[in-house]
């Protein structure tokens, strides 16, 4: 069966086609599947009945289920626990904040990268997202977020994986939620993050895409970025830098720097200043991270003084930043906690 939600509007043209279908039945269709958000066929009523009877042996729309869901006392932060037919879990994150409701994606299910702070890389990498598992991720929020006539305003590809390792479908997710006759969800409006996959970074950037590349930084020399990202010994900071520059050059655009900051390993004046230089000449903001509790790994948190020490002193230097607002912190919001959670649960 075909997975409905894997088809770009064009592809969906083409599919029907071979049924002998006209260009406006997956138009149709299309506007069924993303912008009414139905889940049935039989729902589809100005589609033919015999179309209907087909897809409906030929095609899927979800293919996951939500096994657990989680909302924030604190700020309304909503997690999804997701399963697909092969057992495997991932999450979503419903954010909402003053300026709109955020998706946070998981492009695959787990993680090879090995980041020392990161519940996602717990158990490696067990296989990739497709496109369409990406939407069905944010489908659930925006049918959630229907109740109230809201909308899903921006996503960020930011959950469980490394987007870069699994490039060709998380673009394709973008295409999909892109279309102005669907979801219709602006790439500038969309956020790709990567731990410095340096080839990525480059065929972003000769792509032309418009949407916002963060870079997972979190240490400002080799060392000790190698001793938390394992990354870094195959793309040490000279190479990512140069990879950095080639896309600020290339596309006009900043970077967004994400930098966790974990109690006495990189959160000192002296890392600050380090990494104010490191990017001095980059078009860039740094958006400082508190790091989340992982039963598993031994960091701790920088104390709030400390936090805010730090981020005065990148401002001294020149440096764009802000401590990232901590959202659904009591309902397990950081990447691969809940599912992590569940899997020891079972």
């Amino acid at each position: 069966m075909r997975h409905l939600y894997d088809l770009r509007k064009s592809e969906l043209v083409a599919w029907l086609k071979e049924r002998g279908e006209p260009s406006y039945r997956a138009l149709q269709l299309f506007g069924w599947l993303y912008q009414k958000r139905v889940q049935s066929f039989d729902e589809m009523t100005n589609l033919p009945k015999k179309l209907r009877q087909e897809l409906e042996t030929e095609g899927q729309t979800a293919t996951s289920e939500a096994v657990l869901r989680q909302v924030s006392k604190i700020d309304g932060t909503v997690k999804f626990l997701l399963r697909w037919s092969d057992a495997v879990t991932v999450e979503t994150v419903l954010m909402r904040h003053d300026y709109g409701n955020s998706v946070c994606v998981s492009t695959q299910v787990g993680c090879k990268m090995g980041c020392t702070f990161c519940a996602s890389t717990l158990g490696g990498m067990i296989r990739q997202m497709t496109a369409g598992e990406m939407v069905e991720q944010l489908l659930y929020s925006q049918r959630l977020l229907d109740e109230t006539n809201e909308r899903v305003s921006s996503v960020v590809l930011m959950g469980s994986g490394e987007p870069m390792d699994n490039y060709d479908e998380a673009m394709k997710f973008i295409d999909i939620i892109n279309d102005p006759s669907g979801l219709n969800i602006g790439q500038r409006h969309i956020t790709i993050s990567t731990v410095g996959m340096v080839p990525g970074i480059i065929r972003l950037a000769d792509d032309g895409r418009p949407i916002t590349l963060a870079v997972s930084l979190h240490a400002a020399n080799d060392q000790l970025r190698s001793s938390m990202m394992p990354v870094n010994k195959a793309y040490p900071l000279a190479k990512l830098m140069d990879a950095c520059h080639y896309y600020c050059q290339k596309t006009g655009r900043r970077i967004s720097f994400e930098y966790a900051l974990v109690g006495g390993k990189n959160d000192s004046l002296d890392d600050a200043r380090e990494l104010a230089a490191l990017i001095a000449d980059l078009p860039s903001h740094v958006n400082l991270i508190p790091v989340n509790y992982v039963p598993e790994r031994n960091y701790t948190r920088t104390p709030v003084e400390q936090i805010d020490a730090f981020a005065a002193e990148l401002r001294r230097l020149g440096v764009n930043a802000t401590i990232r607002r901590e959202m659904g912190h009591d309902i397990s919001a950081a990447c691969g906690q809940l599912r992590a959670e569940h899997a020891g649960r079972l």
